[in-house]
Parts: structure tokens; sequence; C-alpha cells
């Protein structure tokens, strides 16, 4: 009998049930936190929103305990990105992702690198940040070791380079206030990470969370050189499976629904991993949408599913004691779906307004 080939479909639901998006869960915010491997963080209400979605009965203090007794960390890790990780998961993953971190400098600032001292500048900020500081006070101390060179490469070598946390606040309402304080990961947490890691344990936890996948899927997800080689050790305890796209490889006992699965209306926030974790999204949103989810080049809009792929976005629009949740689909509406979406974006404003006098959900036309 031939092989069944891995649909669309098939993707789709597999990336669902690993996310926590089939249905809300009921676990311990540690551990999805890691189920997830971390969380996108550019923006720091995401996070909070992001497990809103995927746990039952979230509350935003419990995880800003964890944050404030140093369990969860904001740190810059796949593509030289801002995540929230448990502190497990960066020890274990950082140092192996250090090689992707060093890709992702050169990709962008090769040329600017040129003449520039990167052991020295690193040095520096070791030292600056033993104690929390801001990168603009650190780009002040720049300018005054190297006056006249390109201050702000020199920096961003030290934040690719060099493990910093970022410093939260018990005062800021989503965990961390907008003018950010980074601190060396020693200095936070108490001790230093291994120089570097071998990509096994990170294959297997991205399988884990985003399978099946391709070698070019890891390598967009965690900003790496070509990792085939890493990934072909690992095939003997991997099962091989067929797409339309070619060959996946997967964790021989991890999830796979049927692809008739129901999949309920969510909303995600910025930058959701759901949509950063492979070279090709289709699986989660059409080619033809992704131009319509950016917001400009470096800031993504928060999303919404309707059965299990993308299909608008959302905003939420406040005034005085009022909170509005703003849903743009990118086509006409079902009535059920609107419904759906309408209660589920109560639930969401609620969350994120607590205080608010009345809230609303305005269903825009597509």
């Amino acid at each position: 009998m031939a092989e069944r080939k891995l649909t669309l479909r098939d993707l789709n639901r597999a990336a669902l049930a690993r996310q926590l998006l089939l249905a809300r869960q009921r676990r311990p915010i540690s551990e999805t936190v890691e189920q997830l491997v971390g969380l996108q963080a550019q923006v720091p209400a995401a996070p909070f929103v992001g497990l809103w979605t995927r746990l039952e009965g979230f509350r935003r203090d419990e995880l800003q305990a964890l944050i404030q007794r140093r369990q969860v960390v904001r740190v810059t890790m796949m593509r030289a990105t801002l995540h929230l990780m448990t502190v497990g998961d960066f020890w274990l993953l950082r140092p192996a992702l250090q090689e992707g971190l060093t890709y992702q400098y050169d990709a962008i600032l090769r040329r600017r690198s040129l003449g520039l001292d990167i052991p020295a500048a690193i040095a520096a900020g070791r030292q600056f940040f033993a104690e929390p500081h801001t990168f603009a006070e650190f780009r002040d101390l720049l300018e005054r070791l190297e006056p006249g060179k390109d201050i702000r490469a020199l920096a961003y070598a030290v934040r690719t380079h060099l493990p910093l946390v970022q410093v939260p606040s018990p005062t800021a309402p989503w965990g961390y206030p907008g003018n950010a304080r980074f601190v060396t990961a020693e200095s936070w947490l108490g001790r230093s990470l291994p120089a570097n890691a071998p990509l096994r344990e990170t294959i297997l936890r991205y399988l884990a969370a985003f399978g099946p996948a391709r070698a070019v899927d890891l390598q967009a997800w965690a900003g790496l050189p070509p990792v085939r080689e890493a990934l072909d050790e690992l095939r003997p305890e991997l099962i091989v499976l067929r797409g339309a796209r070619g060959e996946f490889l997967d964790l021989p006992d991890a999830p796979r629904p049927a692809p008739g699965t129901p999949a309920p209306p969510r909303f995600l926030p910025e930058f959701d991993n759901l949509l950063l974790a492979w070279r090709d999204r289709t699986r989660i949103i059409a080619d033809e949408h992704r131009s319509r989810i950016m917001a400009s080049p470096v800031l993504m809009r928060p999303t919404f599913l309707l059965d299990g792929f993308v299909a608008g976005t959302w905003r939420l629009e406040k005034s005085q004691e009022a909170a509005t949740l703003v849903v743009e689909p990118f086509a006409k509406l079902a009535a059920r779906d609107g419904e759906a979406l309408a209660r589920e974006g109560e639930r969401l404003a609620r969350f994120m307004e607590p205080t608010a006098a009345t809230i609303d959900v305005r269903l825009a036309e597509p």
C-alpha cells in the first residue's frame, strides 16, 4: 500500500496540537513555556496573551511571579529576537544557538563590522552589564571608548554575543518596562553558561513543538546556518514522512491529529511562534495573507485563527474606561464564526483590560 502523503491540514493540525491550540490545557506555566520552546517577547504583553489563549484559567500575576522569582527570563534567543524562556531552557539552548546568533549578526552587519574590535566591545559589555543598565547607557560608554566608530554595530555585537537578561519591573503591567535594562545572565542567575553545546537537544525540542518539519524549517526558526549534518545524525531516532513539498522528519510518538479534527477560534499575539516556526508557513497562513499581517518590516500584527488558519488581525482600542477589541477579517465571516470570535474576543479584552468599565467587540468589514 502506498504511503499517504502529509496534507496541508495534516501539518496544520499537528502544529495546533503541539502548540496547545486545539483545546485549552490545565498545566503549569513553566511546563507550558518549555513545551512551546519559549514565547516571542518583542512586545511585553505578547507572552501573556500567548499563554492566555492556550491555558485554562491563566492569570497574568502567576507569570509575573515566575519572572520576579527569576524562574522565567526575557532573553535574546532564536533569530536574535527576544523570547520569554524558563531558566532551564535558557541554560540548555542558549549555548547551542550562539552559532545562529553570530550568523544573524554577520548577515545583518558584516560590512559595518569591518575594522571594529568586536572582542573588546564584548569584554566592555561583560564588565558594564555586570550591573543593570540600558543599551542607551552602553552606547554612551562605547562612544567614549571607540569615538568615531559604528557604535550601533558594536552594541548589536554585544547583544548577540553576550548572554544578557532583561531586568523585570514589579510595577510594569506586563512584567517589563518600556526602557529596558539588561544584566549579564551570570550576574542575574548566579552561574555561567557553558561555552558551547551540541544541537541535538535543540533539534529534538523543535520537533516536539513544531514537527513534522524539514531542515530548512529548523534553520528558519532557530536562525542557524545549515543544520542538515546535525539533523542526519538524529535520523535513526526519527521517522520520515512524505508531503507534497518533500520529506519531513518527526518524533515517532509526537501527536499528529486527523486533518478533520475541530479547531476552535483562537486569538494570537504579535510574533506568536506559530507564525514564525517554518520556512514554508502555509500550514498556518496562506502566502497571499502574509503581507497583511506586517504592520511594518519589524512589527507583526496580532492575528486570529479560524479552522486552524490565520483569517485576520485584531487590535485593542482603549478610551477612558472602555476597551474595544477590533476584529479585522481577511474575508466575510460566516455568522457562526463571527459569533464565536465575538465571544472569544470579549474574554480576551477582559483579560487585557480587567479594570475597563465597558468591553466591546467590533467586527470590521473586510
